[in-house]
């Protein structure tokens, strides 16, 4: 239909740029005189290049989009470099070049999408280089480049848009953080755990970096000396205790980005210290990413985290207890939320009541305050021997740095 709009417009315009040829011609010949045939020879010469402009071939353009790479963290800035080719070099008064995206990408135009007016003249190639700043996390999409041009007095109107897709994928940021294993935690004095860690030292099954209260023998020098810092010995035992699965809270809420955040940064800690890990990510969707470790296992959730969005308006409460296989998980759960209200609480209290750990990490904003109703559900959990760790972001660094405590 734009295309139908579009063809009416161009044939109007080129019928009224006849018209005004005829009409000044006209005028110069009843008329006479000097005035009269000034007007139309003054005019004349953009006319006609309005006539050609009308017949030139804007199919006549080409374009490359050039990036420097596909993935980003959230924050950092990407390069762009446009190159626009012609075969022919037809004098064009100006060109408006303007980058057209869709999906995630489509918001964030004020900040750096390509919009730019040029004075070509005869050149028959140019590039456009701009930045786009501060990327927000996602999946975005470059959809194609319209290219506009046009007369001296907008007469005749050029327009072509010409598909190039092309995405890029932003990573969530995410804050270092030393991980402590919630049993760990527990033996220090936070609450006492179901069952303590017992170390099987004659069953070695990896390696993971030094942490303060590991034994002087379990040290695998060889290791040390390739990374150059302490690394102990991992166990059995030890292993199945420090395994780790993550629910993450994916409903609706301006507290999302901060989640996600805190989501990656304790996913990267989790596996630094060699542990396993996997991801639950209730919302919209569901999607389970099994426990696992190692660098493709960080990359596979990352990615899952890079694209994943708050859309549901669904209670976190309800959808949690549709996870009946949770009760029978014998490694930490770690419950992320931006919202910690009773049904939450209800629901953790019912069906979580079995051997294992774990936590509930409520995660705000850098200044954003606990509400009283929150607090007073804090106060309630904890009385029921629920922990509840109070994370801001900006300070992700924090969450292990002491006992439990809140």
């Amino acid at each position: 239909m734009r295309k139908y709009f579009q063809r009416i417009k161009e044939t109007w315009k080129l019928v009224l740029l006849l018209f005004l040829i005829m009409l000044t011609f006209s005028y110069a010949m009843f008329q006479g005189g000097f005035v009269s045939w000034f007007l139309f020879y003054s005019f004349l010469p953009f006319a006609l290049y309005a006539l050609c402009l009308a017949l030139y071939p804007v199919k006549d353009f080409k374009v490359e989009r050039m990036l420097a790479h596909r993935e980003f963290n959230t924050g950092e800035k990407i390069k762009v470099v446009l190159t626009i080719k012609r075969k022919h070099s037809f004098p064009l008064l100006y060109v408006i070049v303007e980058e057209a995206a869709f999906g995630a990408f489509s918001g964030i135009g004020k900040i750096g999408l390509a919009k730019e007016v040029y004075f070509l003249g005869f050149k028959r190639e140019f590039h456009i280089h701009y930045n786009i700043e501060n990327l927000p996390r996602g999946e975005h999409h470059f959809e194609g480049v319209r290219i506009k041009t046009g007369d001296f007095f907008g007469l005749i109107e050029k327009e072509r848009f010409i598909a190039l897709e092309d995405k890029i994928l932003v990573y969530p940021s995410y804050e270092e953080m030393n991980y402590r294993s919630l049993l760990q935690q527990f033996d220090e004095g936070a609450t006492a755990a179901n069952e303590r860690v017992h170390r099987d030292t004659s069953m070695s099954v990896g390696i993971r970096e030094y942490q303060p209260g590991d034994r002087f023998s379990w040290i695998n020098w060889k290791a040390t000396a390739k990374r150059n810092e302490f690394m102990t010995k991992e166990f059995e035992q030890q292993r199945k205790s420090h395994d780790v699965l993550i629910i993450m809270d994916s409903i609706l809420d301006p507290g999302f980005e901060a989640v996600v955040s805190f989501t990656a940064s304790i996913t990267r800690a989790v596996l630094r210290q060699g542990a396993q890990v996997g991801l639950l990510t209730l919302g919209a969707e569901r999607v389970m990413i099994p426990t696992r470790g190692g660098d493709v296992q960080q990359q596979q959730i990352f990615y899952h985290l890079a694209k994943v969005q708050s859309q549901s308006n669904e209670s976190f409460g309800q959808l949690l207890e549709q996870e009946v296989f949770l009760g029978n998980q014998h490694h930490s759960l770690m419950i992320v939320t931006a919202k910690f209200t009773e049904e939450l609480l209800d629901k953790v209290s019912t069906n979580f009541r079995r051997n294992g750990s774990y936590i509930i990490f409520l995660v705000k904003r850098e200044l954003e305050p606990i509400s009283k109703i929150e607090r007073n559900f804090i106060t309630t959990a904890r009385s029921r021997g629920i922990l509840v760790k109070i994370v801001h972001e900006g300070h992700f660094a924090e969450t292990f740095s002491e006992v439990m405590g809140g």
